[in-house]
């Protein structure tokens, strides 16, 4: 069994457009520094997963073909770079109680369980103290709060943005 990183994706894979959705795949624009983060655990022979609540689906908002287009500009994305992800998982539950919808484990162990992962040497990265609080639910080892913040934080590691956080996988994996 081998670990995996597991990212967040809204403002970690891609801009966040604040409080509101990304609806449509005009509007999925890559953060600088996320195919920096997949090369460093690349090199590391780490395999990559995103873990993304998406309730806009769940709602009506997001069109699933538009969420599917997203994560098809994210795979030629990654595909372009010579670079692949391991797996997209995706909860579009708006019950809060949903063993998927993040903070809960479920996409964690899911993966966990389809592709024989080891979760207790696994990274959980994301943007929200939520995200923080998934991989402890799930026993990842290390977890990366990725802000600019200085509120405190549960996570193992903080980096200021996507660029700091490669180079601390460079460091750390």
């Amino acid at each position: 069994m081998q670990p995996a990183v597991f990212f967040d994706r809204d403002g970690i894979v891609n801009r966040s457009p604040g409080p509101g959705y990304v609806n449509h795949v005009d509007d999925f624009h890559l953060l600088p520094g996320f195919i920096e983060c997949v090369r460093a655990a690349t090199r590391k022979h780490i395999p990559c997963i995103i873990v993304t609540n998406q309730r806009g689906v769940g709602r009506g908002i997001t069109p699933p073909a538009q969420l599917a287009a997203m994560h098809r500009r994210l795979a030629d994305a990654m595909t372009r770079e010579h670079l692949a992800l391991l797996d997209i998982l995706v909860c579009t539950a708006d019950d809060v109680r949903h063993p998927n919808r993040k903070p809960n484990p479920g996409m964690l162990l899911e993966a966990a369980t389809r592709h024989h992962l080891d979760l207790s040497r696994s990274w959980m990265i994301g943007d929200r103290e939520t995200d923080v609080q998934t991989g402890r639910n799930a026993g990842v080892a290390v977890t990366v709060l990725v802000d600019a913040g200085t509120e405190p934080t549960n996570a193992t590691y903080r980096a200021p943005d996507m660029k700091a956080c490669a180079v601390l996988l460079g460091e750390k994996l």
